[in-house]
């Protein structure tokens, strides 16, 4: 591995645990390893489902990855019928 990338990558990941420990994390008093675990879990689905983001123009993460799916669905099923010849 490099490293190119890797300061932009780890300003992402930073900014994704920071939002965990102050919405999450600090605000619950969990009493066990199990507790912390399915307050995490559920925080991920919120983060990704529900919550959005200004720097995804308000958007889910979800949305913006699912769309992009949808898109390139789209752009390889017209790839695929673009033969260029008029079959009528």
């Amino acid at each position: 591995m490099d490293g190119k990338g890797r300061a932009i990558d780890n300003i992402f990941v930073e900014r994704l645990w920071r939002s965990l420990k102050y919405e999450e994390v600090y605000l619950k008093d969990y009493e066990t390893v199990q507790e912390a675990k399915d307050g995490i879990k559920t925080y991920f689905d919120y983060y990704n489902n529900e919550r959005s983001h200004q720097s995804l123009d308000y958007k889910t993460p979800a949305e913006v990855y699912f769309s992009g799916l949808l898109e390139q669905a789209d752009l390889s099923k017209n790839k695929g019928h673009s033969t260029g010849l008029n079959q009528t």
